[in-house]
């Protein structure tokens, strides 16, 4: 049954033009009315902006301002596809949503889109005020998949580069190295999960190649933050994986080597869910499982429930 959600089998090379204009038709159809207000920030000087809209939700029951990369392999997805998307995290978690319309590959390769969102997260850290914040300790930075990487490999830049990290941040089905070779990569999922469901070994090659072309380059800590040196000094980190997806096990094991450099991570595995599930209707099961154990982290409570990952393997 899973098989009949996987995506068509596409050329992400050849076709990520055609995949954007599909994306863009799907969501019009999903559009849901929404709170909204634009503004647009200057993370490097006066002559780039970065859009991002704000999401309110109806019943407001934080005071917590999400700050969302979305994913899509660094090539497509945009701040209009993913508006259903943070509508239903803004109405699901009570906290405002700030979503991020980074630069995408192969027109800007790395690390453009990173600098970016990059950009956008120092605006926001500094200046909370822009979205309503009272301080920065309530701005969380999230990411779904390559919006993951970007939510991970922030934090690792903001403590690099001397400044304050968030607090918190959510990393959702992250990419987190640079390997996705069934014959050579060290992680299982890619192996059991690489060839038949939502996202496939060939498809994440294919937007590494449009994203990072220089293959050597992969390896850098901000391409493949599981590579990093020091993991130390990082927000405490919620890490959702799903059950089928090819980068289940390199989450998981970016939630180990965090808590191994000290840091508090809590990981959970959703079952049987796909890549990309944050996008599905509320009423998923894989979204509400999803869900609870972001609302449980965002209250500071404990991730708990048989879906969740061994406290021992983190």
């Amino acid at each position: 049954m899973l098989r009949l959600f996987a995506a068509p089998r596409l050329n992400i090379r050849k076709d990520y033009e055609k995949v954007r204009r599909m994306q863009s038709r799907f969501a019009a159809l999903l559009m849901p009315p929404y709170r909204t207000s634009r503004w647009q920030p200057l993370p490097h000087d006066e002559h780039l902006h970065v859009p991002v809209r704000f999401f309110q939700p109806k019943v407001k029951r934080r005071e917590d301002v999400l700050v969302f990369f979305h994913g899509g392999g660094w090539v497509t997805g945009d701040i209009d596809t993913y508006t259903p998307a943070c509508v239903r995290m803004a109405e699901l978690t009570g906290c405002a949503v700030a979503s991020v319309n980074y630069r995408l590959a192969p027109e800007h390769p790395f690390p453009a889109g990173l600098e970016d969102c990059y950009g956008v997260a120092r605006v926001l850290l500094d200046e909370p005020h822009r979205v309503g914040a009272a301080d920065a300790g309530q701005v969380i930075l999230v990411g779904d998949s390559a919006g993951g990487n970007f939510a991970a490999v922030i934090s690792l830049l903001l403590r690099e580069r001397g400044y304050r990290p968030p607090d918190r941040q959510i990393l959702i089905y992250p990419v987190t190295h640079w390997d996705h070779d069934p014959d050579t990569s060290p992680f299982a999922s890619v192996r059991s999960h690489g060839g038949d469901y939502r996202l496939t070994n060939a498809e994440v090659e294919d937007y590494f190649d449009l994203y990072v072309p220089d293959r050597q380059q992969r390896r850098d800590p901000h391409v493949a933050p599981l590579l990093a040196p020091d993991l130390s000094g990082h927000p405490a980190t919620l890490v959702i994986t799903a059950e089928l997806d090819l980068l289940r096990d390199e989450g998981e094991a970016y939630g180990r080597a965090l808590a191994d450099a000290g840091n508090t991570v809590q990981t959970y595995r959703v079952e049987g869910a796909l890549h990309g599930f944050i996008s599905l209707p509320r009423f998923s099961q894989s979204v509400q499982d999803a869900y609870e154990v972001i609302n449980a982290f965002l209250d500071g409570d404990p991730v708990e429930g048989g879906h969740c990952t061994p406290r021992e393997a983190i």
